[in-house]
């Protein structure tokens, strides 16, 4: 309950601040409309023996690699980012993961990516009923050359998906993202309610030093 308590202040005094930061000029245009709970308040019991409440979790850098930034050790900057949505249901080729094709398709049609933001992958249908023992884990839907492209060429902080996510079965792309403080956020919900740019992501973990994956909740502020 304290936790829980102090995840949602934690999100709302950076929301505030964010507001309070904002230029006096802003016109209506620039403010934003609503805002969507991207938390997934259903229990992992099917993949986590010790599930929390909500089976929204971030992996943190140091999930990753022992040493690097635990969950509660990321810097708040990098807990607020611009938030991009791509579909890999229109993944050219069809494949389960986003290509350099697929961005180049993407920011043809939306612009380019802004600079430090966190990318949400969405897959339209996806299964996300995790009350099943059956459904695993499964690798990122993000190719390693396109996650890298977007990491060094677009300074891309985290990614957000709907499911849960095996980084292990790209063990040199999990290190890539530990040593640039990069994150995944697992399990996400309501990515459909999300236009493909102009959002603003709200990262809160819990402040703890625990180096494995954490329970988190987060929210998006659409325009």
């Amino acid at each position: 309950m304290r936790i829980r308590s102090f995840i949602i202040a934690y999100a709302l005094v950076l929301a505030i601040l964010l507001f309070a930061d904002r230029r006096p000029a802003s016109t209506q245009q620039d403010r934003f409309s609503h805002v969507v709970d991207l938390t997934d308040g259903r229990k992992a019991t099917a993949l986590h023996a010790n599930a929390p409440e909500s089976r929204t979790r971030i992996i943190a850098p140091g999930a990753l690699i022992p040493g690097t930034w635990a969950a509660g050790q990321i810097p708040p900057e990098r807990l607020v980012a611009p938030l991009v949505v791509m579909d890999l249901n229109s993944a050219l080729d069809g494949s389960p993961q986003i290509s350099l094709d697929d961005i180049a398709a993407w920011e043809a049609h939306h612009g380019m990516i802004p600079q430090g933001a966190v990318v949400a992958i969405r897959r339209a249908g996806a299964r996300n009923d995790l009350s099943t023992a059956d459904l695993s884990s499964t690798p990122l839907p993000i190719a390693r050359d396109a996650a890298m492209f977007l990491i060094e060429a677009r300074y891309t902080i985290a990614f957000a998906v709907e499911t849960p996510v095996n980084l292990t079965s790209d063990r040199t792309l999990a290190r890539q993202f530990a040593l640039h403080g990069d994150y995944v956020v697992e399990g996400t919900a309501r990515f459909t309610s999300l236009p493909a740019t102009g959002s603003l992501i709200i990262v809160a973990p819990a402040k703890n030093k625990e180096p494995g994956e954490a329970p988190v909740r987060i929210l998006a502020m659409v325009r």
